[in-house]
């Protein structure tokens, strides 16, 4: 089926019936994962999902319907749906799409379909998921169980066609493994994990690589103890930061911005952290997880600083929050077909520094390296920030013990001012959302 003039017929379809505006998202997309658990295939599952979903503005009401029947009959039944559902809503002049000043050329995202990862045989998942529990339980013999195993693949393609003039369509793929082992000694059981996402196959760490890494991370926090109550230099493993990083994007969302609910709403153009730290979203990443021409609503995608060096640089929109912030689209309308669009980020990641992260441990004398975060993280209105936290107590600049029970607390504008180190070991690891090791210059550790 060409699913793009199926996109176009249907916007089509739409004016003719009386919107004045009036958009199609298609989506169809294919997943398969597979877990294992001591050798044997737990869970083994396929899906499939396609649908449309119509968006339609008449008299500056909006109206919103989707459907998985892709039939004559089905396409006729959402667009009256649709059109329906505008003649009840509330009118409010912001309603409407994109138009011709916000649409226009795409930027270049390079390849974002693998043949590799479309055509993976069912028993690679199988294997490499028997392999990196192998390879785990090889690497040391105190991980004798593991929580979770598991690979899968993904593809999907979207077409996008608007009464503005939007039209355009994307394939994608991407591939994942991950690995959750128990290591268990003197009465005391410890997790970890490890995990890769890649839209390339030929990118995909080893299965092998994935199970003794994860198992390392489990066994080094045997022994874990607390530490006293203190303040003393902390470090956020790449994991850890890209999670603070997300709540610093969420903070930057044009909407809570707008809405007054942001600690970042009074700041734009101020000065936030030391020029070492750039916080980017980019829609453009080559070989990017979220990396698209457009976003949910057809506009191009960008590389948008949030923090540029150091400095509080752009907030990020969709159409309808950059109508009423009086600003312009970013490109950074999220969706599937069965909603309408809200404001994510797309590839987001902290700019690596020029250190190692050995070279960030050995100047701390007595602190905290981070390797697990446990809670909802900083509440972006306030920004405060108090956590549970695991990981391994730094002692004249070497890693020692594994330290967990402890709570980590600050605030998040206080954290960024406090940023003293930025590591080079950028990372983009199981998600959309890269960081790599930093240090902040001093946290409060609430302990026993």
């Amino acid at each position: 089926m060409d699913y793009q003039k199926l996109a176009k017929r249907i916007v089509q379809r739409a004016t003719k019936k009386g919107a004045r505006q009036a958009e199609a998202f298609i989506e169809v997309s294919r997943q398969s994962t597979v877990r294992v658990r001591e050798g044997q295939i737990e869970d083994l599952t396929q899906s499939t999902a396609k649908g449309v979903g119509l968006r339609v503005v008449t008299k500056d009401r909006l109206g919103f319907a989707f459907t998985s029947d892709f039939e004559p009959s089905g396409i006729d039944l959402l667009v009256d749906q649709a059109l329906k559902l505008a003649e009840a809503a509330a009118p409010n002049k912001l309603n409407g799409l994109p138009g011709a000043r916000d649409l226009g050329r795409f930027g270049d995202t390079g390849a974002l379909y693998d043949e590799a990862v479309a055509n993976l045989p069912g028993d690679w998942k199988v294997k490499a998921a028997l392999e990196m529990e192998k390879a785990g339980r090889a690497e040391d013999s105190r991980v004798s169980t593991f929580n979770a195993v598991g690979a899968g693949d993904f593809v999907s393609e979207v077409y996008v066609a608007s009464s503005e003039g939007m039209a355009g369509g994307y394939s994608g793929t991407y591939v994942f493994m991950y690995a959750m082992p128990v290591a268990a000694a003197d009465g005391q059981l410890q997790k970890g994990y490890w995990l890769d996402y890649k839209r390339f196959l030929g990118d995909l760490e080893s299965p092998e690589s994935i199970g003794r890494e994860a198992t390392r991370r489990a066994v080094r926090m045997l022994g874990a103890r607390r530490v006293k109550t203190q303040q003393v230099p902390v470090l956020f493993d790449p994991l850890v930061t890209a999670s603070f990083m997300s709540g610093v994007a969420k903070a930057a969302s044009g909407n809570a911005v707008h809405q007054q609910a942001s600690m970042l709403a009074s700041l734009k153009g101020k000065r936030l952290a030391s020029e070492h730290v750039t916080l980017v979203d980019n829609g453009l990443l080559p070989r990017g997880l979220a990396t698209a021409p457009f976003d949910g609503e057809g506009v191009p995608t960008r590389r948008t600083p949030i923090i540029d060096r150091g400095v509080m640089s752009s907030f990020l929109y969709d159409a309808f929050t950059a109508r009423k912030a009086k600003a312009r689209p970013t490109g950074n309308a999220k969706r599937g077909y069965n909603a309408l669009p809200s404001i994510g980020t797309t590839n987001l990641y902290l700019e690596p520094g020029t250190a190692s992260p050995e070279e960030l441990i050995k100047g701390v004398d007595r602190g905290l390296y981070v390797t697990s975060l446990l809670g909802h993280g900083a509440n972006p209105v306030t920004g405060e920030l108090s956590a549970g936290a695991n990981g391994l107590w730094i002692e004249n600049g070497e890693l020692t013990h594994a330290v967990q029970e402890v709570t980590v607390a600050g605030n998040v504008l206080k954290m960024l001012q406090d940023l003293d180190g930025v590591g080079n070991d950028l990372q983009f690891r199981g998600g959309t959302v890269g960081a790599p090791t930093v240090r902040f210059r001093q946290l409060t550790l609430s302990g026993g």
